[in-house]
């Protein structure tokens, strides 16, 4: 059976007919891509992901108990000095890198290309996404008298695109031969109906699977193996997006270290009970991420004794790893979570429709899942003016401006 035959038979068995009427209108090199996409497809998976959507969410919330954090302002003189030591000395061996998300567009932010390529307008003039990062690189490394290794996981619908505008800045003055690119997994849409899309190119329209397919592309494209062979010890993993991301934590490291926790991460309390993030909570003696959606209504506004919220802690991916944690997480199936979205796409005459509505599943791993399979984690609060701000949407909060302003204040002082 050739490829071609071999193809349609697949599509046929898992009623994904429509797509062998497309295949048929296609000139050579077009239907010959199609049929090789269609090949690696794993449907077996699919039509399980598929099954699950019906299902609905189900999120356990019983034995759910509120998390301790470390407050860095509780912290005496000494005992911060004595955390931050033990950090410094991880720095200083050249044992921790940076690894920085940045597979997705600024899509939300009506902008044109990935994210990372992104310009916001701080002082003294505005920089790039990329070069914001690399600015905080550059400084630890100044300080420490190192040379941080950085690892970029992009996606293969950027790839390409950010690897040009990183050759074209010159890395910022980074040395290239410090950074390494990879790729994060990809996986097919679905409609209601359990159909897979074709796009306008005549491919398989698939998307990212999320920022939790890290722990496995990291395993998959060597990159595990290239931090063992440079003895990297603890390695940082943060989103593009935050211009605040405090990578080079020597405390977060110091804290990991003194608590024996493989995992660490800087929360941000909720500035209320229904602000739109994830709480970080216990559950059977393990840590969970639980949506502001999924959180239980009496839960949302409880408080402790001191009036404090007891699932104010958030999840704002600034998460630090051990290597042997990262090693660990490769080898697991994280559970999937599916978004319900819209995607334009080809119909079986090929007539490209751009729906006015939601039309296709689409499945991501979620990082903050790998948490479950560690009996603790060390978690320090943040503070948003130091170490969170975010550029999600266009305008009002998490903004460009809004960014850009808690950078400024950060960096050059507030304006009277």
């Amino acid at each position: 059976m050739d490829q071609k035959q071999e193809a349609i038979e697949k599509l046929k068995k898992y009623h994904q007919e429509h797509i062998i009427n497309i295949l048929e209108m296609l000139e050579e090199q077009k239907q010959k891509k199609l049929i090789e996409q269609v090949l690696t497809i794993d449907f077996e998976q699919i039509e399980k992901l598929y099954e699950d959507t019906k299902k609905g969410i189900n999120v356990e919330v019983s034995e759910l108990k509120p998390i301790k954090s470390i407050n860095p302002d509780k912290l005496s003189q000494e005992q911060k000095k004595a955390y931050e030591q033990k950090g410094e000395e991880i720095i200083k061996k050249n044992a921790f890198a940076v690894v920085t998300m940045s597979g997705g567009q600024g899509t939300r932010l009506g902008y044109n290309g990935p994210k990372g390529t992104f310009k916001i307008n701080v002082k003294p003039q505005p920089k790039y996404l990329f070069e914001i990062i690399v600015d905080t690189l550059k400084r630890a490394n100044e300080k420490y008298q190192v040379m941080i290794p950085w690892y970029i996981m992009t996606s293969e619908e950027n790839n390409d695109e950010i690897i040009h505008f990183m050759e074209e800045h010159n890395y910022f003055a980074y040395p290239k031969e410090q950074v390494k690119f990879f790729t994060q997994g990809e996986l097919p849409l679905i409609t209601p109906e359990g159909k897979l899309l074709v796009d306008e190119e005549d491919k398989i329209r698939v998307a990212s699977n999320g920022n939790g397919s890290i722990f496995e592309s990291m395993k998959q494209k060597g990159i595990l193996e290239d931090m063992r062979e440079k003895k990297i010890e603890w390695v940082y993993i943060g989103s593009i997006d935050n211009v605040l991301l405090k990578m080079v934590d020597v405390l977060l490291i110091g804290i990991a270290i003194d608590e024996g926790s493989q995992i660490a991460t800087r929360s941000i309390f909720k500035n209320n009970p229904r602000e739109r993030i994830g709480s970080l909570c216990s559950q059977n003696g393990k840590i969970k991420v639980i949506e502001y959606s999924e959180l239980p209504e009496e839960m949302i506004e409880a408080t402790d004794e001191e009036g404090e919220l007891l699932y104010g802690e958030s999840h704002v991916m600034c998460n630090l790893f051990h290597i042997d944690a990262l090693e660990k997480i490769s080898t697991k199936q994280l559970p999937y979570h599916s978004a319900f979205k819209k995607y334009s796409y080809k119909d079986e005459n090929g007539k490209v429709i751009v729906p006015e509505e939601p039309n296709a599943y689409k499945f991501e791993y979620f990082i903050f899942d790998s948490f479950e399979y560690f009996n603790q984690i060390s978690i320090l609060r943040g503070k948003r003016e130091e170490d969170f701000a975010p550029v999600k949407n266009k305008e009002g909060v998490d903004s460009p401006e809004t960014a850009a302003k808690l950078y400024n204040d950060f960096w050059f002082g507030k304006e009277e």
